[in-house]
């Protein structure tokens, strides 16, 4: 499987972001399984998901201070990537 992503290591802190679909932020359970399953992509690193609304405006679903200081970076300072998941 194929998808967009990034690593990105800020501030001492290395985590990845992962771009799904927004209905899949909108329901935790089904949240928490896909950064999960993304784990292995990424191995040591926090997984946090981002979607994307009509607009292009980013929300971002993982841990609180990942999550608050990505929402100050524009969506295209991110250095993303495709990746392929095994």
């Amino acid at each position: 499987m194929r998808f967009e992503g990034a690593v990105v290591r800020e501030q001492g802190v290395s985590f990845a972001i992962v771009v799904v679909k927004r209905h899949i932020l909108d329901n935790t359970i089904q949240a928490n399984q896909t950064a999960r399953s993304f784990g292995s992509a990424f191995p040591g690193l926090p997984v946090v998901l981002m979607a994307q609304d009509a607009r292009g405006r980013a929300t971002y679903y993982g841990r609180p201070d990942i999550t608050r200081f990505l929402a100050r970076v524009p969506v295209g300072a991110i250095p993303w990537r495709e990746y392929t998941l095994q």
